[in-house]
Parts: structure tokens; sequence; C-alpha cells
């Protein structure tokens, strides 16, 4: 990823040469570049971190083409490669950031060597584990998260299970004045106090899942995700990474795009 030094000139341009050839917005051209999603490239662009042809951009409006040479903070980009998606087994532990002020561990460090570089789809908690996927597209990337995916979640939880108001969340719920959409639940088995369940839902908010289980009186202890829409966790062993075929990828986002 690039880093946060600003390139040396500092002369503003305007979209080039938009009126004279055909191509693509900045901002996406970056995000099929895996450096980032499209609204982070209008931030970096925003700073005047990137350049096209030499010229530092004041507008994520300018287009680009395969002639272009962009670069940021100085540092060229090379053309997007082909789109692609990695199904990745996320251990505890690790933050789903590039960098960490704390100095914790993240995904992006532990990933095996070869690989291009690639943002993740979405984030786990440090505390949870399973599916994270990965892709060197940002705009794919973009486009899973706002997408209605199932996720679903293998779940421990101490404390006592009601039964009849797990059910009821299949209609949402409303913790400290949040509304969350309809979260599914079955209860699988208990072990002690505790009780493992599956859970599914197509929001995936920040937390979504402990916080609403905490208004049940269920704290959550393990958390597991299993399934991101078509793409399942299954048998990838702890910290291993496995392409999506590309033949799969594309017959599954085609139908995302029919689904909008």
């Amino acid at each position: 990823m690039p880093g946060s030094s600003k390139p040396s000139s500092r002369r503003a341009a305007k979209a080039p040469a938009e009126s004279s050839r055909a191509g693509e917005r900045i901002a996406k051209y970056l995000a099929r570049a895996g450096l980032c999603s499209r609204r982070e490239a209008e931030r970096w662009i925003a700073a005047g971190r990137v350049a096209v042809d030499g010229a530092v951009l004041d507008t994520p409006a300018a287009l680009v083409d395969e002639r272009s040479a962009v670069t940021v903070d100085g540092k060229p980009v090379g053309p997007p490669d082909r789109r692609r998606v990695w199904r990745y087994h996320k251990p505890r532990g690790l933050i789903c950031t590039n960098a960490d002020p704390q100095g914790r561990p993240t995904v992006f460090d532990s990933l095996p060597a070869g690989l291009p570089r690639v943002v993740s789809v979405g984030r786990l908690d440090i505390n949870s584990e399973g599916l994270l996927l990965l892709t060197n597209d940002g705009g794919i990337a973009g486009s899973l998260e706002r997408g209605d995916w199932t996720r679903r979640y293998r779940v421990r939880a101490f404390g006592q299970v009601d039964e009849g108001r797990l059910a009821r969340l299949a209609d949402g719920a409303v913790v400290d004045g949040v509304a969350y959409g309809p979260i599914k639940v079955r209860v699988d088995r208990m072990e002690g106090r505790n009780a493992w369940l599956t859970v599914s839902l197509t929001e995936g908010r920040n937390r979504e899942i402990k916080r609403v289980f905490e208004s049940l009186g269920l704290a959550v202890n393990r958390l597991i995700r299993t399934g991101y829409g078509p793409f399942l966790l299954g048998g990838l062993a702890r910290g291993a990474v496995d392409e999506v075929k590309e033949k799969v990828l594309g017959e599954q986002l085609g139908r995302a795009d029919r689904r909008r």
C-alpha cells in the first residue's frame, strides 16, 4: 500500500484530456488496481496524493486509460489485473486494517507470500474468525459489501437461551436506538451454560451479532463466519488462502448484478 507522503509536485490538474479520449474515472481505476475503495481513492485525491501524467489531481472526475501514467505518493500504479477473489480463513487475534497504531498484527501481515495487493470484503473484528473474502479489485469489494449477500456464522454464547426471543429476531431488533434487520437463529446444541448457534443475516453491521445477543443476556465468546453469499469456508485450514475460480466468480457476480 502506498505510504502517506505526498508527491513533491503540487501542480494541480483538472480532469486530464477528458474531452479528447475515453477512459474510466480515476477512483474506479485505483479501486480496480486493488489499492483502496473508490471512496478512499476520492479522499486520496482530495489530499493531493494522486497524480496523472505528472500532474497532481484536484478532482475525482479525471479519466484515465492504459496510456495514463498514474502515481500515488509518487509511486507508479500499474494497470489493474483481472478481477480476482480469494477465500481466507482468518484466525482470531488479527485486525482487518493495513496498519494499526497500536501495533497489533493485521490480516495483511499474515497473508502468504506471492499474493498481489488485496483489500478485504468487509471486516471481522479482532476476536472473530472464519471466512474473509479478499480481492484485488476495490470495486468488487464495494459491490459485495453493499449487496444482500447472506452472512452465516457459528456462534457460541454464554447465558440463558430463550428460543422464543431468538426466533423473534427474524423480525429485526432495536438495540440502544439502533434498528437491525432480520437475524435468523437456530440452536444447535448446549454445552453447559454455553449454546452453539447457527446465525444468518444480510446486514453485517459492526459487532451486530454481539450487540443484539447482549441485549438478550447472551455473551458471545466465539464467532466463526462460515459463509458469505455463495462463498463458503468449508474445510479451509486456519490461515490458509484459496482463490475462487474465475468461472465461478464470473457466474456469482453476474447473478448479483441481475438481482439489482
